[in-house]
């Protein structure tokens, strides 16, 4: 096949008008077209209102017209999936602890290759996990094993599931491949900034369990990791309390995987105690902004744009000379900030977004960044302490109920305006200080930055925008020391994923999780 570049097209484009418009770019009639496929699709903005889409096409022709495409570069779509030889093995299955991305990954390769995994995840299957948050979010009981940060398919699930990544390698594209294969829109192959939805993801991440157990592979729900046993310097065995029962479980493996996440604290604390190497790590935090999502369509397209384009995005940062840098994270197109506690007497913030983004509000993370020196000690779990100190602050302020403190960006920077608008924040939202449950740092550089955010999305500071606090579990401040092949200081133990503090997001962390698999497959080869 061949790459024809740079089509562009309004955002009311029928296929007949790509179809003409792929014929016109490579001067071919019509007939001669056999096929073509979408490789690349972006959004141009840089002369709104008059916004376009611009594509990248693979086409196939005719015989007769193949000459007239020489000068195009040859293209082969790659929609292949993660493909591993069966291994024969007599050694004890790998055990998996913690089903989000990275965990996932790592059990469906390890399926793939038959070495038949057993996961281990203290929350609960992604259908009775989802009436657990929505019972939460209503004003029920937190359940701390099964909420938004724990759980089948772990924290992305709940979020607006966008697979953007800075890597950019072959294993990218296997993982979203994959993604399709087990239900995703087909779209997310080519869209510009690829995204599944929270609506999606809970269906996907049903079927790759399914795909895992087909394979050989276990998926053991309600069980929390709470110990392990060294036996000649290698991993032997591990324990798990089931939660319903409390009943403790023993497994006896030659490989045990830490995929644990970023906000397993308890677990974090029982590797310390097992004198397993970590060091801490910077991180970010701050909080959620939201806008209605007009405002931001008419910053990003212009006044006059068309309705048919999709829910604008936007992606902001701003190096300060106090040397903190405040920037835009998770921006979550017609979406809803969501409560996302996952211990008692902690508030946390999140934003998620279905697939069509057709809600009325935006909303995004506006976070600073926080350096280990900030932390206040030199313990290794102290990152991890200095969260839960904001979110328990956040928790009081808020009349201990889980409700956020809230703010409006006029109050914030004391503009007058103080008028209070609606959230999307369930259970609900205190109006109070909102710098009375962040560190100074955090507020004085974000009062700094907004301003400066306004100059690139105008409206951005305007009066009646909400901010909830606090947003702290951006990323993981722990991380651990790892080999080349993932060891962690015994043999047989494996770390990755954001728990690990190697990777951060979907797509980093599942393809963190599929290379580690494949160092233990390396073993067995």
């Amino acid at each position: 096949m061949k790459l024809i570049t740079e089509i562009k097209l309004k955002p009311e484009y029928s296929e007949e008008d790509l179809i003409s418009a792929i014929c016109s770019r490579a001067k071919i009639n019509k007939k001669n077209l056999r096929s073509y496929e979408i490789i690349k699709q972006g959004i141009d903005a840089r002369k709104k209102p008059n916004v376009y889409y611009v594509m990248n096409v693979a086409i196939d022709v005719d015989e007769c017209a193949y000459k007239q495409l020489l000068k195009f570069q040859d293209i082969v779509p790659d929609h292949a999936g993660l493909i591993y030889e069966q291994i024969c093995s007599n050694k004890k299955r790998p055990v998996v602890v913690g089903f989000g991305p990275s965990g996932m990954f790592c059990a469906l390769v390890l399926s793939y290759a038959g070495l038949n995994p057993i996961v281990i995840e203290q929350g609960k299957r992604v259908e009775e996990r989802q009436i657990d948050v929505e019972n939460f979010w209503r004003g029920g009981e937190l359940n701390v094993y099964s909420n938004v940060q724990y759980g089948e398919g772990g924290a992305g699930t709940f979020s607006d599931g966008k697979l953007n990544t800075t890597l950019n390698n072959s294993y990218c594209k296997k993982v979203i491949n994959e993604f399709i294969k087990h239900g995703a829109p087909k779209e997310i192959y080519y869209k510009n900034k690829p995204h599944i939805g929270t609506d999606n993801l809970k269906k996907i991440v049903k079927n790759i369990r399914e795909e895992i157990i087909k394979n050989g592979g276990n998926v053991i729900f309600n069980a929390n990791f709470c110990d392990f046993s060294i036996k000649n310097g290698n991993i032997s065995s591990i324990f798990y309390k089931n939660t319903l029962n409390g009943e403790i479980c023993k497994l006896e493996c030659d490989e045990l995987i830490l995929a644990i996440g970023h906000s397993s604290i308890n677990t974090f604390e029982l590797l310390k105690s097992k004198n397993i190497y970590m060091r801490q790590k910077p991180f970010a935090m701050g909080v959620r902004i939201e806008h209605e999502q007009e405002l931001i369509n008419v910053a990003q397209y212009g006044n006059g744009y068309n309705k048919q384009l999709p829910s604008a995005d936007y992606k902001l940062v701003e190096h300060l000379k106090n040397g903190r840098s405040v920037f835009s994270f998770c921006m979550c197109p017609g979406g809803s900030v969501v409560a996302s506690s996952c211990e008692h007497g902690g508030v946390i913030t999140n934003g998620m977004s279905n697939y069509k983004r057709d809600g009325k509000y935006a909303n995004s993370a506006v976070l600073v960044n926080v350096l280990p020196s900030d932390f206040g000690g030199d313990d290794v779990l102290q990152g991890l302490y200095f969260q839960r100190k904001y979110e328990k602050l956040a928790y009081e302020l808020a009349g201990k109920n889980y409700f956020a403190p809230a703010q409006t960006v006029g109050s914030f920077l004391n503009e007058g305006n103080k008028k209070v608008e609606i959230s999307t924040y369930l259970p609900g939202v205190k109006w109070c200080d909102i710098g009375k449950c962040l560190p100074e740092f955090v507020t004085s550089s974000i009062r700094e930055a907004l301003p400066l955010f306004n100059k690139k999305i105008k409206g951005f500071t305007a009066n009646n925008a909400v901010l909830i606090a606090p947003e702290t579990r951006s990323s993981c401040p722990v991380q651990f020391n790892r080999t080349e092949d993932y060891i962690c200081t015994i043999g047989g133990l494996y770390a990755c994923g954001e728990g690990a503090g190697y990777a951060g997001g979907i797509i980093s962390s599942a393809v963190d999780g599929i290379k580690c698999a494949e160092k233990i497959i390396k073993k067995y080869i």
